[in-house]
């Protein structure tokens, strides 16, 4: 099979596996739609003005466009075709002919009775055309007569005619660039360009007289006898060869180049008043009859062709493969958002020429809000994405609005930069202020733009005021239209992930005062995953958010999560471990149905459904199995799916890491690194992260950015002197109080409850619902079946999510419990 065509048939599945066919179809049949505005021509046609009209308003070219002038073309061939030198051919024929009819006439007269002289006067004066004498006749017979003309005669008729002579000099006159003179005995061409200085045959004839009459031995009677012999013999060398003349002549006027004027878009052909001329009438008429095609067809294919390769970019990721899958509403804002402002593009260019009073189209379109458009893109989606809505923003609206390289350049700079503010930007506040750098450089980018079209004074600082407005108009835009797309698209923007960050939102305040515990876990896992990408380039608000909500469904039953117990009888004692997984895995079910209903956006509900992926509470399985049941893994399993998104991904990853990082003793640097490099390994190794773009450089940058911050947490303090302290050793003090590690919260009610845990954990002597002794560090179980060394013992596993790890009565596995790199094969 061609390789050429298993890749396009791979590129083909695989698109339809990432996109909806709806929205593809929307977004195919906008990108058409648009090809065929751009190539036609939708204003009405102009009457063409003749030379001596006067022009009754301004006529402006609105196209780069060159213009034939037929008439002064053809003159100027013309003059070339007559400056042309003529091709003549010299010949010999005629002297060899001249000599041998000579001869024969004089054989003749030497052969003849005299009873035949007068036959042969007849027949002589036949051949020649010229009447003869008896007289003349008589001369010819005579020897000396005939040696004359053979040793001096026909030597010097040889030699004149040998250079060149014409039938008639006027035929040579006629050609002014003169004659190209071709020997057909050598080959050779000489141009002559001295016309008169090239003899016919009445000059030969006068001079072949005058030189007769020079010899003073000759008698008048023989001077005529041999003109009357010599002149009717007399044929020119020269003749024109008119189908040579003709290719030469072709050759030299298809050399020559037609005259063009050269019309530039915006020019101005002819200002209103003034009286129009042959020159501006044939600029208009050929302006107008390009306007008189309705529909370019090389125009709309190549737009087509162009958006569909430029439109490829929102499915793939620059390694080939498919990006996340794009959602029906997704193709669907992308095909309205090209169609709203295509339109306004197409609009402005039809209009613009009646109401800008002669402020060209393209110092016009420089107060198109390009760059506003793509800030509504940057608020939806990840930075592949936006670009390439970006790209074809500035593409179409180029195309239709006529610009060239100078204003594509501008559009989509000028949305590139306002992309890069809208991302950095945490609240609205920090939009509005992002004007001034957005106008910045929106005026160095126009300023490059107009100079590389050439303009100068005072259309340059036109040019420069509107970019100035652009800049307005795209900050309007902005947030005009930022609340229709969270309200008709169901978009979570950046706007609303910063509304929802606010700790005033309601299931936060709910978390905060009936959760303290999950509340607290819930804001170390957003600095976590928030730092995490950050680092590796993915949307942080997004995970940030998504971290601070993902356990919203542990409202629901928040006394069988161990952080939320604070030291009070374990519920999941008294419950079948079936019961116990169900009601673990739940909480991922009742957080998606509490945050559709306080609509927190599909982004969020989908980070929410996917952040424990199908991972087995593997602490219930393993309590299944040792009280003899054959549980099925499907029944121990949160529902899932895995994470489908690199921010999904980060949010599993930090959440199980900052729940397993409460188990560990003495946390040290050293230990929190390989913890968690041990629970990276171990759910990259279940393929929970098989269908999340993350990379292996991906979760070496996420490690760090964890290790970062559990070691600020879980950093060392120095003891502060006690004024009542007893008198009993320090190390009797230590070996009775667990240690409690102080961690920095972002809120008063997280360290609140971090305390008020401790202080239960000490009242109840550090005992759990079944009475045995947990240490605990900020108020959090903390497991047995280690080592001194704080890794797990040889034959315990320690469960990476938060639930599995703080949900039992016993927090250390059996010994029967395989490590999961172990079951999967994988270190």
């Amino acid at each position: 099979m061609n390789p050429s065509k298993t890749t396009i048939r791979n590129l083909l599945r695989r698109l339809a596996l990432v996109t909806d066919a709806g929205g593809l179809v929307a977004l195919a049949c906008v990108i058409i739609a648009l090809s065929f505005l751009a190539g036609s021509d939708m204003k009405a046609p102009a009457r063409v003005l003749v030379a001596g009209e006067i022009a009754p308003h301004d006529i402006v070219a609105d196209r780069d466009l060159l213009v034939e002038d037929q008439q002064a073309t053809r003159a100027r061939r013309e003059q070339a075709g007559m400056l042309q030198p003529a091709v003549f051919e010299l010949s010999t024929e005629p002297l060899l002919h001249l000599r041998e009819r000579v001869h024969e006439v004089f054989q003749s007269l030497n052969n003849a009775e005299i009873g035949d002289l007068e036959p042969l006067r007849l027949a002589l004066s036949d051949q020649l055309g010229t009447d003869i004498s008896m007289r003349t006749l008589t001369v010819w017979s005579s020897e000396s007569f005939q040696s004359y003309v053979t040793t001096n005669v026909l030597p010097w008729t040889e030699a004149r005619l040998s250079d060149g002579v014409s039938s008639d000099m006027r035929i040579l006159l006629q050609f002014k660039g003169g004659i190209l003179v071709r020997d057909l005995t050598t080959g050779t061409e000489t141009l002559r360009t001295n016309l008169h200085a090239i003899p016919d045959i009445r000059t030969v004839t006068s001079e072949l007289t005058q030189t007769l009459k020079n010899d003073g031995q000759l008698q008048l009677a023989t001077r005529r006898a041999i003109l009357s012999l010599i002149e009717p013999l007399l044929v020119p060398t020269l003749t024109l060869n008119r189908e040579a003349t003709a290719a030469r002549s072709a050759e030299v006027t298809d050399a020559i180049e037609p005259v063009l004027y050269r019309l530039q878009r915006g020019e101005v052909i002819v200002r209103q008043g003034e009286r129009v001329g042959r020159e501006q009438q044939l600029k208009i008429q050929s302006l107008y009859s390009v306007r008189s095609k309705r529909l370019h067809s090389l125009t709309v294919v190549g737009t087509a062709v162009s958006a569909a390769i430029l439109a490829f970019g929102l499915f793939f990721a620059p390694s080939g493969r498919p990006g996340r899958p794009l959602q029906r509403k997704d193709l669907l804002f992308i095909s309205l958002l090209l169609l709203g402002f295509a339109l306004a593009a197409k609009g402005l260019n039809q209009l613009a020429p009646g109401i800008t009073d002669g402020i060209a189209t393209e110092r016009l379109a420089y107060c198109f809000p390009v760059a506003g458009a793509a800030g509504l893109s940057a608020l939806i989606f990840s930075a592949r994405r936006y670009c390439v809505t970006g790209l074809l923003l500035a593409f179409f609206c180029t195309v239709l609005l006529q610009g060239g390289l100078p204003l594509f350049l501008f559009f989509f700079v000028g949305a590139m930069l306002n992309t890069w503010l809208v991302t950095r930007a945490q609240t609205r506040q920090d939009v509005v202020w992002s004007f001034f750098p957005l106008l910045g450089g929106l005026l160095v980018c126009g300023l490059a733009s107009a100079l590389l079209e050439g303009l100068r004074g005072t259309p340059l600082v036109h040019t420069l005021l509107l970019v100035g407005a652009n800049a307005m108009i795209s900050m309007l835009l902005l947030f005009a239209l930022s609340p229709f797309l969270e309200m008709a698209f169901r978009y979570t923007t950046r706007f609303r992930l910063m509304e929802l960050m606010s700790l005033e939102q309601p299931l936060l305040q709910d978390l905060m005062v009936t959760v303290p515990g999950t509340y607290h876990h819930s804001l170390i896992v957003a600095n976590m995953v928030e730092a995490g990408a950050k680092n590796i380039g993915a949307n942080s608000l997004l995970c940030k958010v998504a971290a601070l909500y993902h356990d919203i469904g542990k409202l629901s039953k928040p006394e069988y999560f161990i952080e939320n117990q604070f030291g009070s009888r374990n519920k999941h004692d008294k419950l079948a471990p079936s019961m116990s997984a169900l009601i673990i895995t739940s909480h991922v079910k009742k957080g998606v149905e509490l945050a559709e209903k306080h609509r927190l956006g599909q982004e969020i509900v989908d980070i929410l459904r996917q952040h424990h992926g199908t991972r087995v509470i593997r602490y219930f399985f393993q309590k299944a199995v040792d009280l003899g049941e054959k549980p099925r893994e499907e029944d121990y399993s949160y529902p899932g799916p895995r994470p489908q998104s690199r921010e999904a991904a980060i949010v599993m990853l930090a959440d199980a890491v900052e729940a397993s990082s409460r188990t560990l003793v003495d946390p040290t640097p050293a230990r929190i690194k390989g913890h968690i490099d041990t629970i990276v390994k171990g759910i990259f190794a279940e393929g929970q992260l098989d269908e999340s773009e993350l990379t292996f450089k991906d979760l070496h940058k996420l490690s760090q950015s964890f290790h970062r911050i559990l070691t600020g947490i879980f950093h060392q303090r120095i003891e502060y002197p006690d004024a009542n302290k007893d008198k009993k050793p320090r190390s009797e003090q230590n070996d009775k109080a667990p240690a409690v590690q102080e961690q920095p919260s972002q809120s008063d009610s997280a360290e609140t409850a971090s305390v008020q845990t401790t202080e239960l954990s000490r009242q109840t002597g550090g005992k759990n619902g079944n009475g045995k002794g947990n240490a605990t560090i900020s108020g959090q179980p903390r497991t047995e079946g280690k080592t001194d060394s704080g890794n797990p013992a040889p034959d315990t596993e320690v469960d990476n999510d938060v639930e599995s790890a703080a949900a039992g009565s016993e927090n250390a596995l059996p010994a029967a419990t395989a490590r999961r790199g172990e079951r999967d094969g994988t270190a």
